[in-house]
């Protein structure tokens, strides 16, 4: 932008904040003209003719104070929410309500063992289960041996081996994983 250019820019700035201070100050309560043909914008220090305007009238837009009636409803006090309409009548059903069933304790926890696979031993060892944890160890047994010192091997299966706490607490099937 060159040192001209930027010189009109800024005096086209002042000339309209000029303009629209004039228009404030001077305080006309003249609504604006009809729309008609575009004139030129009135120069500064020029006198501002008033069109007169016909048909307008500013008495209706003054409001008696006789005319107000009380507000019904204030947005600003609250008031409790009125109260929900009644159900409609329940039916009796014919099947007595069986109570439920008082619960026990807690099961115990699943056997933090995966089953990855089954050695069949031609020997007397017979049917071996290779049981690992999610620490990596790995661990062997037959039915009835115990696993870790907190788990019995029931039954193995070529899918699922049955292991038990040794507490008799609970029994759990694992199927065979893929690892």
């Amino acid at each position: 932008m060159s040192k001209s250019q930027r010189q009109l820019a800024i005096l086209g700035v002042l000339l309209s904040a000029l303009a629209g201070t004039l228009v404030l100050r001077s305080g006309s309560t003249a609504p604006a003209a009809a729309p008609g043909p575009t004139r030129s914008a009135p120069v500064a220090g020029a006198a501002v003719r008033a069109i007169p305007v016909s048909g307008l009238r500013l008495d209706l837009l003054t409001v008696k104070s006789d005319e107000l009636r009380a507000a019904s409803r204030n947005p600003f006090r609250f008031q409790p929410r009125p109260a929900p309409p009644r159900p409609a009548a329940v039916v009796a059903r014919s099947e007595p309500v069986v109570p439920p069933a008082p619960t026990g304790p807690p099961p115990p926890p699943p056997i933090p063992l995966k089953f990855i696979g089954v050695l069949d031993a031609p020997s007397r060892l017979g049917r071996l289960a290779i049981l690992s944890d999610s620490r990596g160890g790995v661990f062997y047994g037959k039915e009835g041996d115990t696993i870790e010192g907190r788990y019995r091997v029931l039954k193995i299966s070529t899918e699922t081996a049955e292991l038990a706490y040794m507490d008799g607490r609970g029994r759990q099937t694992i199927r065979l994983s893929g690892q």
